[in-house]
Parts: C-alpha cells; sequence; structure tokens
C-alpha cells in the first residue's frame, strides 16, 4: 500500500553496477574460532548511484567510468589477504570495514557531478551482506 501523503523521494533515480572477486582475510576479534585462520570469500560488491535528476544526456553516471573504478579496485583486492593491505592496519577486516573502504576508494575516484549518493553494499559469499552510503555531493 502505498502513502499517497507520503513525500516524492528525494533522490528517485538509482542506478546499480555488480562486480565479483575472490579474496581473503582472517578475523582478529577474541576467540575467531575457525575465521581467524586465512580463508577465502566470494565478494559481491553492488554500487548503487543515486540523485534527483538525470544528467545532461539522460544517464546517472557514466557505467563505463564506474567499470574503470571497479576493474582497479578488483585488482587490489581481487586474491589479496585484506588484513595485508594499509586500510586495513591494525584493524579486524571485517565485511562492514570492507564496504566502507570499498566506497570511499570508489568515491574518491568518481568525477561525474551528476550521483548525489553512493550505497556501497558487499556481499560476502551469498549469506550475508554490509553495506556503507554517503552522500558525494
Amino acid at each position: 500500500m502505498t502513502d499517497e501523503h507520503a513525500p516524492p523521494p528525494t533522490e528517485p533515480h538509482r542506478l546499480t553496477v555488480r562486480r565479483q572477486f575472490i579474496a581473503q582475510h582472517y578475523l582478529t576479534v577474541p576467540d575467531p574460532g575457525p575465521e581467524g585462520e586465512v580463508h577465502s570469500h566470494e565478494f559481491t560488491a553492488e554500487v548503487e548511484f543515486a540523485a534527483p535528476e538525470l544528467g545532461e544526456y539522460g544517464y546517472l553516471v557514466d557505467i563505463d567510468a564506474v567499470e574503470s573504478i571497479l576493474d582497479d579496485l578488483e585488482d587490489r583486492y581481487r586474491d589479496a589477504v585484506l588484513n595485508d593491505l594499509p586500510e586495513f592496519e591494525g584493524e579486524n577486516p571485517s565485511v562492514e570495514r570492507f564496504a566502507t573502504y570499498f566506497g570511499e576508494r570508489l568515491a574518491e575516484r568518481l568525477s561525474d557531478p551528476t550521483p548525489t549518493r553512493l550505497t556501497v553494499r558487499l556481499w560476502e559469499d551469498d549469506l550475508a551482506w554490509a553495506s556503507h552510503e554517503r552522500r558525494l555531493k
């Protein structure tokens, strides 16, 4: 049922791009059990862009530009042990932190002025996901 009195969404336009890759990590929390050993996950990164309006040519974001950034991020994380990367130094490499760092690196590289919001949903295998959302402007 739709609430006819609800305000319209402020960012009704959305576009999502997905990417899959395998990376490893081990948890550094007390009593991590088997997760304390290096193990692999097939991660699926879903990056969603949102905006109140479309850009000049009717696009929310240039998918080719996003694909290029995702290629670089995949190269960085694919087959890596996350614990060994500088962004995880001294931190437990949880999927929540991974989603945050993935989004930070993507936002730093994106030059398209149209999207105003970025949400990264990072699946750890097909069991669980964490997300991180940020404003782009």
